[in-house]
């Protein structure tokens, strides 16, 4: 403990000197006075025409300190100067296109177009990268910038270039599973309770209902430069069968069962934990490497399933009802939906069979009749295991009678199966002709005038 508290004390002393350094090379202040939006754009500047690596280092280093320390305003100045100022070198390109007129489309002459094309930006972040702690500054840099596009659209051209960089940096061979279990250090234990999305975890002994007992596993993506932040993580349940409701699997109260007589793994939450690196896929790559996982530990596993929420369905039966004209709801739906609008509808049992009547076809419909301007399932969580491969198994009616689930999804959850043999089958089908794997349970669901769709048996 000792060692590690005088390693820290270096490496503080270490980035403190980085960053004067990075300063005086400017001559900036070193007192305590913010960074402006002038400074900061100097400093990028200066990086980019740089050549020696400890200097780019000392830099970067100050750069990403005067960003932190900037105010808000002058961060956001920043991220519309990386857009208006840091695009392509207009000469060098200029030139490139030039050459190419000239010389035509020749290996040299494209080359130098697709170098002279890149944004100074790129290069900009990627020296950036080169500081201590770098990677984990770049992906908050890009969480705040989302959460400026909407009122500053040009920033989708720098969101891009995070965006072509991160999927190289955190692609699947940078990334390492990990078990997450109950000895796993306590910093990461609380981020598992702070960044869980899907059934959100109360307190400590819901964490260890998840994580210690012998039917319960929880695996997580790290990468090198972000070693103490899961990038995303799959909780999972051994079972003896399918479940249909989440309720049974959270109870803090249920007897454990031996994993070695699980025949099922469940996998009943997945949390991405960056929103810096929204839009970089890791959950496909998650899942079957845990599968793979759980096959090697527990021969006895042969089923793989889901229990996912349907975050978009109870927005979509609403739009469907305001609509006048709804092509799936008739005037007999109606009246039995009308029933959601009660408080009491899914406790009392003669509402709950009226409502399920009409709400189980018209959610076999949302899933394979309905689609977005792209031809795609309008559920989003629907497209990533359809597009993993897996099959739409089963719904299930009042999966899930939390607050939550009932306001996302009138309580529906699903089931995809993930066979193992039958996963690249099914992805090249939705990937081709988006086509939606699907058990002949849920197409039998379909009212008459839907039930010959484009679903299709896996």
């Amino acid at each position: 403990m000792a060692t590690l508290g005088l390693d820290r004390a270096f490496l503080g002393n270490l980035l403190s000197t980085l960053t004067t350094r990075g300063r005086n090379l400017l001559g900036l202040s070193n007192g305590s006075d913010a960074v402006s939006k002038a400074e900061l754009i100097a400093l990028g500047e200066t990086l980019l025409s740089r050549r020696g690596e400890a200097t780019g280092v000392a830099l970067a280093n100050s750069l990403l300190a005067g960003y932190e320390g900037a105010s808000e305003d002058d961060q956001l100045a920043f991220l519309n100067a990386l857009a208006d100022l840091f695009g392509p070198d207009a000469d060098e390109l200029d030139a490139a296109l030039k050459a190419v007129h000239a010389k035509g489309t020749s290996p040299d002459a494209v080359s130098q177009l697709l170098k002279a094309a890149e944004p100074r930006r790129q290069e900009l972040i990627r020296r950036l990268n080169l500081a201590p702690g770098g990677t984990a500054a770049l992906v908050k840099m890009r969480e705040a910038l989302l959460s400026h596009l909407k009122e500053s659209p040009a920033l989708k051209h720098v969101d891009s270039d995070f965006v072509h960089l991160f999927a190289s940096w955190f692609n699947r061979g940078f990334l390492v599973l990990q078990r997450i279990d109950w000895t796993t250090p306590a910093n990461i234990l609380e981020k598992i309770i702070r960044y869980e999305q899907v059934h959100a975890i109360s307190n400590w002994d819901d964490l260890r209902s998840r994580l210690a007992p012998s039917d319960r596993r929880c695996y997580g993506f790290f990468h090198p430069q972000l070693v103490d932040e899961p990038l995303i993580f799959v909780e999972v349940a051994l079972t003896r069968d399918i479940p249909g409701a989440i309720s049974p699997l959270l109870d803090l109260t249920r007897t454990p069962i031996p994993a070695t007589d699980a025949t099922t793994a469940v996998f009943y939450s997945i949390s991405n934990t960056q929103r810096g690196l929204t839009g970089i896929s890791f959950g496909n790559f998650l899942i079957k490497q845990v599968v793979e996982e759980i096959k090697r530990e527990l021969p006895n596993v042969h089923t793989f399933v889901t229990l996912s929420p349907v975050p978009g369905f109870a927005a979509w039966i609403n739009r469907e009802r305001a609509a006048e004209n709804s092509p799936f709801i008739d005037v007999s739906a109606r009246t039995a939906l009308a029933l959601l609008d009660t408080a009491d509808w899914a406790d009392d049992a003669a509402k709950a069979e009226q409502v399920k009547n009409v709400l189980m076809p018209l959610a076999a419909t949302y899933f394979l009749d309905a689609k977005t301007p792209r031809g795609l399932p309008v559920d989003p969580v629907a497209r990533f295991h359809l597009g993993n491969g897996a099959r739409l198994e089963r719904l299930n009616f009042l999966g899930d009678r939390s607050e939550k689930g009932m306001q996302q999804s009138y309580g529906l959850m699903v089931n995809y199966l993930y066979a193992l043999d039958k996963i690249e089958t099914n992805h090249e089908a939705y990937a081709e002709k988006g086509q939606v794997a699907s058990s002949s349970a849920v197409r039998k669901m379909l009212p008459a005038r839907s039930a010959a769709e484009t679903a299709v048996s896996a």
